[in-house]
């Protein structure tokens, strides 16, 4: 099988429109999660990382066809393009998108009929974006609720591995409406205030936007000394929206990646978790961890500074993640202060500066959906 390597990448986000950018201000400890009133979101105020109304997202023509959620895809992609030598166009290379919700927006502002049923379906989306770059092959979607951005990684990683394409473009995305925020605030999941991942105090997630892009390749010729070793995927069988008590299904999956990376546990430097700040996922995690004999190992969360970005999120904090292995630098979990799980694990409090190789990256999601991907550095 050959060898998959990270060629380039992007984040695009309220914090910054480059990976370099956005990675500045965590080192710097900057949050993108603000305290915002709007009536047309919430009757509450609500806390949440979101583009400012007027922030232009694309300056390449066509702003009328695109929705937001295809401008952040097509900034993102273009970003990661234009750093390497990769060409849309090449038969080689596939286009995969990954997202949750799409332009699910469309129907607080739409009439709802076969046209706009046709609009909101996220093939739609992702065939536009597709001809936006003329890539030859038809895209492939990814949504998979919370998981869709690694899962995505992985998928492109499979299909290279496989020899089907030579190179993968990754892209996900979603922004934050009225329809995500009421859903979330109807499960009691969303926290009043900033949110606190794996902490004693911690009551509920906040939301974000953002785009993520990843372009994986086999030729060597692209490589940027990040590989992606292994990756696997599970499924707790256990509830709709409650995830696993025991944490052994995500246990399995971070198992499964490690062994596929030819590593061991002890290999493992530090782990980007999903952390996402609600009290039975970070229990979940912490569980697992423990299971994976992995309790001592670093381990981060990022929605304290980008918030929950749904089918961006494990883009972005992997994107993070091959930052943190090139720098040798553990971003810390903003909002953590004391450990509020049964099984302690060893959270990232502060910039932690080590030589890094390894990362281990999970994530989990409704529906008891599980994913984790190991990243190394040559």
């Amino acid at each position: 099988m050959p060898d998959v390597f990270i060629s380039s990448d992007n984040i695009f986000s309220p914090l910054g429109v480059t990976t370099e950018a956005n990675f500045l201000q965590l080192k710097n400890a900057v949050s993108g999660v603000k305290k915002h009133e709007d009536a047309k979101m919430s009757e509450q105020p609500f806390y949440a990382a979101l583009f400012g109304k007027n922030d232009p997202f694309i300056s390449t023509g066509g702003q009328n066809r695109y929705t937001k959620f295809e401008h952040l895809l097509i900034v993102s992609i273009n970003d990661a393009l234009q750093q390497g030598g990769i060409e849309a166009g090449d038969n080689k290379t596939i286009l995969i998108i990954s997202t949750t919700k799409g332009n699910i927006s469309m129907l607080e502002t739409a009439a709802i009929n076969p046209a706009l049923k046709e609009r909101i379906a996220l093939p739609v989306s992702a065939r536009l974006v597709a001809e936006h770059f003329q890539f030859v092959h038809s895209p492939i979607v990814v949504s998979s609720a919370c998981i869709s951005g690694i899962m995505a990684i992985i998928t492109g990683m499979r299909l290279i591995r496989s020899g089907q394409y030579e190179n993968a473009v990754i892209a996900g995305a979603d922004t934050i409406s009225k329809f995500i925020l009421s859903g979330f605030q109807a499960f009691q999941a969303v926290s009043p205030g900033p949110c606190k991942p794996f902490d004693k105090e911690r009551d509920g997630i906040n939301l974000g936007e953002g785009a993520g892009t990843v372009v994986l390749t086999s030729n060597r010729k692209y490589d940027r000394g990040i590989r992606v070793m292994g990756g696997s995927i599970s499924n707790d069988a256990n509830h709709l929206s409650a995830p696993s008590r025991t944490g052994a299904e995500l246990s399995y999956a971070m198992t499964r990646s490690i062994q596929e990376a030819h590593l061991l546990a002890k290999d493992i430097d530090f782990i980007s978790a999903h952390g996402t700040a609600t009290v039975y996922n970070d229990e979940m995690e912490a569980k697992a961890i423990t299971l994976s004999k992995l309790q001592s190992v670093p381990v981060n969360s990022l929605k304290g500074y980008y918030g929950h970005t749904l089918g961006a999120a494990g883009l972005i904090e992997s994107i993070v993640s091959i930052q943190s292995l090139k720098e040798d630098l553990v971003i810390p979990t903003m909002g953590f202060e004391q450990s509020g799980v049964t099984t302690p694990i060893n959270i990232c409090r502060e910039l932690q500066s080590a030589k890094l190789k390894n990362c281990l990256k999970t994530g989990s999601g409704f529906g008891g959906c599980n994913a984790a991907l190991v990243l190394c550095k040559e």
